[in-house]
């Protein structure tokens, strides 16, 4: 029983992570109800993680170091966040997560130039497999082209190449500031989202801001909203620290039957036919894509000098990096080892979410 304990906990704990994000369009939803913009509601959710995290972890501020890789961190988790939590509110919310989980495509692409990865045949026909669900989801009889159908979807398909992009510079940034601790990356993550939130709400009009008991509901989401997300994040740290990559990988794809469940329950949203097909070939390739990976090496990079590990996916289809401040992070393990080294995170800044 205590064996079943000890490896039990941890993947609870990932499943109740991604039962998090799988059900946190839903007061987002309630906030822009409210009359909190899109915009507006990550910058205050995020602002929100940022600081418990500091208040929390403020001894690890003392490993901090600047570098470039720090800024475009943060300006990759805005664009991911903005992305996930504007086109949750005014899309489906299944398409735009099935959009959102395209990064084994972007992901190929990104560590090619960035980790410098060789392209491998199978990275690149498990980033075709994540499109060609994409087209097939996509696909529009009266366009005839499969594109993004309205606003929603382009950001939910933007947060998704930002998603990526955090996963690979996440990687990048744990072997280049390797002394840096996880949490600190997890506060450059929600305050790079908190501030690209604030920046785009300034071009997103507020119809109605919330005065009298409205504001002090929406006052009370946000906090909830933000203290919920960080502390999920340290949960899912937890569970990724204690549980293989390629496992912990397939058990984040929990998240999209909460999604799709939640939004049957509380929207009424049913995927039609093209929506399922197409979001089966983009599980499939997140899945396969943990699989193929689970005992390659991660590459040494030539700036830097040998990294040893072995690597993996982080099962949401962005396989560099430890999801969608949310973060999913990359703390050391029992062996020694972070699973930033693994690959085996998920870096998921939404609200964070």
């Amino acid at each position: 029983m205590t064996n079943w304990l000890r490896n039990g906990w941890p993947t609870l704990a990932i499943m109740l992570g991604a039962s998090v994000w799988g059900m946190v369009w839903y007061p987002l939803r309630m906030l822009a109800a409210l009359g909190v913009t899109g915009t507006a509601a990550s910058a205050l959710t995020s602002g929100t993680g940022c600081l418990f995290v500091l208040l929390v972890r403020n001894g690890a501020l003392k490993t901090v170091r600047w570098h470039w890789l720090l800024p475009a961190l943060a300006l990759a988790a805005g664009v991911t966040n903005l992305g996930f939590v504007w086109g949750a509110i005014h899309g489906q919310v299944m398409r735009v997560l099935l959009l959102f989980y395209l990064t084994p495509a972007w992901t190929a692409l990104f560590a090619h130039f960035i980790l410098h990865e060789r392209l491998t045949w199978s990275g690149a026909a498990l980033a075709a497999l994540s499109l060609a669900g994409a087209m097939t989801m996509l696909w529009s009889p009266r366009l005839g082209i499969p594109v993004p159908g309205n606003p929603a979807e382009w950001a939910g398909l933007a947060g998704g190449m930002g998603f990526a992009m955090s996963n690979v510079l996440i990687l990048k940034t744990s072997r280049v500031l390797p002394d840096m601790k996880p949490e600190m990356r997890t506060a450059v993550i929600f305050g790079g989202a908190a501030l690209f939130g604030a920046l785009a709400s300034l071009f997103e009009p507020m119809p109605a801001p919330p005065v009298g008991a409205h504001l002090g509901t929406a006052t009370l989401l946000v906090l909830g909203l933000g203290l919920l997300l960080a502390s999920n994040n340290m949960l899912v740290q937890y569970g990724l620290a204690r549980v293989r990559a390629n496992r912990a990988s397939i058990i984040m794809l929990f998240e999209l039957v909460v999604t799709a469940l939640s939004a049957w329950l509380f929207a009424g949203e049913v995927p039609g036919p093209r929506e399922w097909a197409g979001g089966a070939c983009i599980v499939l390739a997140s899945a396969l894509s943990s699989w193929v990976h689970r005992t390659k090496l991660a590459p040494p990079d030539p700036a830097i000098g040998n990294t040893e590990g072995p690597g993996g996916d982080d099962g949401r289809g962005g396989q560099c990096g430890s999801k969608r401040g949310d973060h999913r992070g990359d703390e050391h393990g029992p062996d020694g080892n972070s699973d930033d080294r693994r690959k085996g995170g998920k870096n998921r800044p939404r609200a964070m979410v």
